[in-house]
């Protein structure tokens, strides 16, 4: 009979151990929360130096809204922000009574009602722009220009759900492309 001695039990996890690979998974995932954090605090930060009186949820749809053509109905914007309807009423409520947006009425089906800016909330969505550029660059500052490169690949991979950076599909029609920034008047 033969005993196994000290050498012949490694205690370490070897390449390609299942092991390894959940605590690489778990210690990205971590990363993944510590970084999701730092940026809301960030963003939350630059918007309270502009004194906007917006709530993050409130800059949200103000960014989602512009993104339209014409004012999307409340359900729209609902299944666009993946919220309960109510949700969206609470926000256009309290964004409607700092005179940023208002509901205007669908000229096809009066049972309809549609959010659209105001000029308030076009400045006021400006001035959000400005704020997220601030809380991007401050967040990005360590990364050099090829790793920011690389970042934005990746990030797109993970929000997309690709696998190995393949092309992009469209979304379907009548919706915003992505949520990024759209342009702003001037």
């Amino acid at each position: 009979m033969t005993t196994s001695g000290p050498a012949d039990h490694d205690p370490s996890p070897h390449p390609g151990d299942p092991s390894d690979r959940s605590d690489t998974e778990g210690l990205l995932a971590e990363q993944l929360m510590r970084l999701t954090r730092r940026v809301h605090r960030i963003q939350k930060h630059h918007l309270q130096e502009r004194n906007l009186g917006v709530t993050p949820a409130q800059s949200r749809l103000l960014r989602t809204l512009a993104h339209y053509g014409e004012p999307p109905r409340m359900a729209d914007l609902a299944a666009r922000l993946e919220v309960v309807p109510r949700a969206v009423t609470t926000l256009v409520d309290g964004l409607e009574a700092s005179g940023k947006v208002r509901r205007v009425p669908d000229p096809t089906n009066r049972r309809v009602t549609r959010i659209e800016l105001t000029d308030d909330g076009l400045a006021s969505l400006r001035e959000l722009h400005a704020a997220r550029r601030s809380a991007v660059e401050e967040i990005l500052a360590p990364l050099s220009g090829d790793q920011r490169t690389a970042l934005e690949d990746l990030l797109d991979a993970l929000v997309d759900g690709r696998r190995g950076g393949g092309a992009r599909t469209a979304p379907p029609p009548g919706t915003p492309a992505r949520p990024s920034d759209p342009p702003c008047p001037p």
